[in-house]
C-alpha cells in the first residue's frame, strides 16, 4: 500500500510540478479541468445520481468556457459566485453534518449532491483564481490546508484522546485539529519574516490586517477544513464506501484528496477580495 500511494504520489507531482514551475494558465486549466471532471463523477456516483460521467464532463467544460474565454468574469461577480459557495457550507452543509440522514436515493440525496457540487465547482473556480495571481500564492494558499491535514494527523496520533466526531470519523480527535491549527499558525507566522516568502497567502494575510487578523483568518481557515473533511467523510458513510474511487491507487479518489480544500479556497478569495479592498484604504490612513 505504502509504495502504491509513493508511486501515485510521485506521478502527481511529474504532472503538476511542471506546471507550477512553468506559471502556464492554459496548462494549469486543462489539468484542473480533468480532476474536476473526474470530482463530478465521483460526487455524482456516491449519491447514486444517474449519468455521471455526463454531468461530470458538463460541469468540467463549463469550468473551461468560464476559464478559457476572451472576457473575464468581473470581480463583483467571481466575489458573488464565492459568497454564495461560503453560504452553502455555512446554511446546508454545516448543518448537515448533524442532521442529515437520508439513504442512497431520494430528494434529499439529490439535493445534497447538488449542493456538494456547487461548491467543488467553486472550489476549483478559486484554484484558477489562485493561480492566477501566481504560482507560490496557490500553493501558499493550498498549503495551509496541508499543514493542517499533516499537523492534524501526527497530533492525533500521539495525543488524540478526545473524538471530535465519532460518527461520522471516529479518527478525527479534538487534539489532532488543535495540533494541526497550531502547526499552521506556526508555518504561516515564519512566512512573515522571511522577505522570499512576502508573497505567499499567511504574509499577505499578516502584512493587510496584522496579527490578530492573521489568527482569526488562520482560525477560520482551519476550522473550514476540517469541517470539508468531516462532510465527505459523512457521505461516504452513507454511501458505505471507504474511498469516493479507486481513480488514485493509494490514495482513493480525487475527492478523498481535496475534500479540507472545498470549504477553504472560496474563503480564501474573500479574504484575497478583502485585502485588495483594504490595501488602499490602509495607504490612504498611512
Amino acid at each position: 500500500m505504502l509504495k502504491t500511494r509513493v508511486i501515485t504520489a510521485l506521478a502527481l507531482l511529474a504532472i503538476l510540478l511542471p506546471v507550477l514551475i512553468s506559471g502556464s494558465y492554459l496548462a494549469f486549466t486543462l489539468i484542473a479541468a480533468i480532476f474536476l471532471c473526474a470530482a463530478m463523477w465521483e460526487n455524482q456516483r456516491l449519491f447514486k445520481k444517474p449519468a455521471p460521467i455526463v454531468m461530470a464532463a458538463a460541469w468540467s467544460l463549463m469550468f473551461l468556457y468560464l476559464n478559457l474565454r476572451a472576457d473575464v468574469p468581473a470581480p463583483s461577480t467571481m466575489f458573488l459566485l464565492f459568497c454564495v459557495c461560503v453560504a452553502l457550507w455555512l446554511l446546508v452543509l454545516v448543518p448537515a453534518l448533524h442532521f442529515y440522514a437520508p439513504g442512497k436515493q431520494g430528494m434529499g440525496a439529490a439535493l445534497m449532491s447538488s449542493v456538494y457540487g456547487v461548491t467543488i465547482f467553486g472550489c476549483f473556480l478559486a484554484m484558477s483564481a489562485l493561480f492566477s495571481r501566481s504560482s507560490l500564492y496557490f500553493f501558499s494558499a493550498m498549503a495551509v490546508v496541508w499543514i493542517a491535514d499533516i499537523g492534524a494527523y501526527f497530533f492525533g496520533k500521539a495525543f488524540g484522546r478526545t473524538k471530535l466526531a465519532i460518527t461520522i470519523s471516529p479518527g478525527k480527535s479534538w487534539e489532532g485539529a488543535l495540533g494541526g491549527w497550531l502547526c499552521v499558525l506556526i508555518v504561516g507566522g515564519a512566512c512573515t519574516f522571511f522577505p522570499i516568502l512576502s508573497e505567499t497567502l499567511p504574509a499577505q494575510i499578516q502584512h493587510s490586517f496584522g496579527w490578530f487578523g492573521f489568527l482569526v483568518a488562520m482560525t477560520v481557515l482551519c476550522s473550514a477544513s476540517v469541517v470539508g473533511d468531516l462532510f465527505e467523510s459523512l457521505i461516504k458513510r452513507r454511501a458505505n464506501v471507504k474511498d469516493s474511487s479507486a481513480l488514485l491507487p493509494g490514495h482513493g479518489g480525487v475527492l478523498d484528496r481535496i475534500d479540507a480544500l472545498i470549504p477553504v479556497l472560496p474563503l480564501i478569495m474573500l479574504i484575497d477580495f478583502l485585502m485588495a479592498y483594504n490595501a488602499p484604504l490602509r495607504a490612504g490612513f498611512f
